[in-house]
């Protein structure tokens, strides 16, 4: 009696997978406090139960806990973006860094760069992190005019007086 060979259909999968490893925590959050509680409570001893005022004291802890980690993300949001704020403030400025060799360079801030952690100051065509900065020199005065008080509010359509003595109407 002859027997057929069986063509495969095609790959088989395997239906089981084992579970990922889960690499264990090095920090403290809520999800390892109330893990903790949860455990504590499953093995208590059931003829002597856990204080009620215990696990309320257990609770509270763990939603203070939750609460300074919430806050501690807001405050770190908040020190990134008061970061971007002060780096876009420099461009236009005259900036000072230390170069590699010690020396104090300056030079114009023309842009600013969000890619990485610290915001980087293109300090002429040369990105330097925010945390570099050395110093904020004072800007060069403008090249036409004086440069004073009255230059300034005319050139902005401000409200000075005119020749004629006359003070911000239309003439």
């Amino acid at each position: 009696m002859p027997t057929d060979s069986v063509t495969p259909v095609g790959t088989v999968t395997p239906t089981y997978t084992a579970p990922p490893v889960r690499a264990p925590k090095q920090t403290m959050d809520g999800e390892m406090f109330m893990h903790l509680l949860v455990t504590q409570l499953q093995n208590q001893d059931p003829s002597s139960p856990m204080d009620t005022n215990q696990m309320i004291s257990q609770t509270t802890q763990l939603a203070m806990m939750e609460s300074i980690a919430t806050m501690t993300t807001t405050s770190e949001e908040n020190f990134s973006l008061q970061m971007r704020g002060v780096a876009a403030a420099l461009v236009g400025q005259q900036v000072s860094y230390y170069g590699q060799d010690g020396s104090l360079i300056t030079g114009t801030a023309t842009s600013v760069s969000y890619a990485g952690p610290v915001p980087q100051v293109i300090v002429d065509g040369k990105e330097i992190p925010l945390d570099l900065i050395a110093g904020i020199n004072a800007a060069a005065p403008a090249e036409s005019g004086s440069g004073g008080a009255d230059d300034a509010a005319a050139s902005s359509g401000g409200s000075g007086s005119d020749a004629s003595g006359t003070s911000g109407g239309a003439a």
